[in-house]
C-alpha cells in the first residue's frame, strides 16, 4: 500500500535541504510535494494569485525569488490563492490536489486537499494551522516500508516537526 510521509519545517532553506536529502536517499522529484506561503507581497503576484501558472513556470521570478535550490527543480510548481490562507507556492502532487480536486472545494483549501491525499481530517486541520503560521509543508510518496523509513529518517535528521504517515486512498474509492 502506498503511503505519504508529511512534515513541517520553519523555512524555505530547511525545505530545500530536506528535498536535496530526499533525492540522495532515492526519493524521486515526482514523489515530493511542498507547500509554502508566498511572503513576497509583490503587486504582480497579487494579480497572478487567482490563477495557476502553467507547470514548469519559473516561480522564483514571479514571486520575487522566494523559491530556489532543490525546491525550484520540483515538478508542477505553481502559485495559488487559497481562500482563508492567502497566496501559496505549491510543487509536486499537492499542486494538482489543491488546484483541481473537488474534495478541496467542498471541505476547504489545504485541509480538503490533504484529506483527498489520504490524511485524516484532524491531522489535515493541524497542518493547515501550521501553514497559517508561516511554516512549510513537505510530503513524500513512499511505495514501500523501506521508503517510509528513509523519508522519516531524512525528516528527523533535518529537525522537521509534526512528522506523520498516511495511507494514500484514491478519492474515487471514498
Amino acid at each position: 500500500m502506498s503511503q505519504s510521509v508529511f512534515c513541517i519545517v520553519p523555512t524555505t532553506a530547511k525545505a530545500n535541504e530536506i528535498i536535496g536529502n530526499l533525492e540522495i536517499a532515492g526519493i524521486g522529484k515526482a514523489d515530493i510535494s511542498v507547500l509554502l506561503p508566498d511572503r513576497s507581497g509583490t503587486r504582480d503576484f497579487a494579480h497572478e494569485a487567482h490563477t495557476k501558472l502553467p507547470e514548469g513556470t519559473a516561480v522564483g521570478a514571479a514571486s520575487g525569488g522566494v523559491v530556489g535550490g532543490a525546491l525550484g527543480l520540483l515538478a508542477g510548481i505553481g502559485l495559488l490563492a487559497i481562500p482563508g490562507l492567502g497566496p501559496f507556492i505549491a510543487a509536486g502532487p499537492i499542486m494538482a490536489a489543491l488546484s483541481g480536486m473537488a474534495v478541496g472545494a467542498t471541505i476547504g483549501g489545504v485541509t480538503g486537499a490533504l484529506i483527498g491525499l489520504g490524511m485524516p481530517e484532524l491531522e489535515a486541520k493541524r497542518y493547515e494551522g501550521k501553514l497559517k503560521e508561516g511554516n512549510v509543508l513537505i510530503s513524500a510518496h513512499a511505495s514501500s516500508a523501506d521508503d517510509v523509513k528513509r523519508v522519516k529518517n531524512v525528516f528527523e535528521r533535518a529537525g522537521a516537526t509534526d512528522i506523520s504517515v498516511s495511507s494514500e486512498t484514491p478519492v474515487a474509492s471514498r
